[in-house]
């Protein structure tokens, strides 16, 4: 069977851990020219060297997906260095969780900054390039947060809510001339619960990820079969989640 991602320039955003650094592996083992974008200079350096080593083919910048600008110079990159972009994934996200009426209201807007923003920022930077070259395939890894509604993640369900819908949106808008897929995972064997702010929450939702968390590699094979899909398909939506995750 002809390997349909062999050679396709593949943006990744939030690549120096988890889910990101999951999905770079494995797209560069099967040959894809990936460009990956985070803020974590050092991991991204030692990833793109394991990539190397395994004659894969990498390039790498420093990502703030909070500044416009650094996801055009990822763009940008791609296109200087391989002459297009054929998939655009919008990986980086983070989480704060607590009540509502606790008024993180810093949480709130790291939340919004990086879940909305930076996709958009993302779809902004890809689109021009799309949409001259004709083709293109964006996909967004949103959360199973916002599919159940919980308390204490009203906000960060809420953003990913926002990206599922305008994930949605945006597929109807392409009228096929590009690909669009939402995936949502679940409890994911990550560093993402290492970043709340509350000691308790992330003591809780380390020992439920220990628990039950599946391995990134489960999202990894599904953004693989989302890209390797013919041209006339399109993947729209994937939740992947543990068998027991309620």
């Amino acid at each position: 069977m002809e390997n349909s991602i062999k050679d396709k320039v593949i943006i990744i955003t939030g690549a120096s851990s988890g889910i990101g650094e999951a999905i770079a592996l494995a797209l560069a083992k099967e040959g894809a020219k990936v460009v990956l974008g985070a803020r974590r200079e050092t991991r991204l350096e030692s990833l793109a060297e394991r990539i190397r080593e395994s004659n894969g083919v990498v390039e790498y910048i420093v990502t703030d997906v909070r500044k416009r600008d650094d996801l055009v110079n990822l763009a940008g990159l791609a296109l200087t260095k391989f002459g297009k972009i054929d998939v655009l994934i919008n990986n980086a996200g983070i989480s704060q969780l607590s009540r509502i009426d606790e008024l993180d209201v810093e949480g709130w807007e790291d939340m919004i900054d990086v879940n909305i923003k930076g996709v958009l920022y993302g779809i902004a930077s890809a689109m021009p390039i799309f949409k001259k070259q004709g083709y293109g395939h964006f996909i967004n890894i949103i959360s199973t947060s916002g599919i159940k509604i919980v308390p204490l993640q009203g906000i960060y369900a809420g953003t990913k809510n926002a990206i599922r819908t305008i994930t949605e949106v945006l597929r109807q808008e392409s009228n096929g001339k590009y690909r669009v897929t939402g995936i949502s995972p679940g409890f994911v064997q990550t560093e993402f619960i290492s970043n709340l702010k509350n000691q308790a929450m992330r003591q809780a939702g380390q020992q439920r990820m220990d628990e039950i968390g599946i391995p990134p590699k489960a999202i990894a094979d599904a953004v693989m079969y989302a890209i390797s899909q013919p041209d006339n398909v399109d993947v729209g939506d994937i939740v992947i989640r543990p068998t027991v995750q309620d």
